[in-house]
């Protein structure tokens, strides 16, 4: 079963052409204002497009 994708998502996780990164929303802390960074679902990373061209 594909792992839910988050706001912060661009693609769904082994998509070709992307990554993981930090969240840019809470820093990778997974935390904004107490509680979990509805960005990238708590988990501090989002999977974004990767390369140019």
């Amino acid at each position: 079963m594909a792992e839910p994708l988050n706001p912060g998502d661009d693609a769904a996780p082994g998509t070709p052409g992307t990554g993981e990164d930090v969240c840019r929303r809470c820093g990778g802390s997974s935390r904004i204002d107490g509680g979990e960074c509805p960005n990238c679902g708590g988990s501090g990373k989002v999977i974004e497009g990767i390369g140019g061209g």
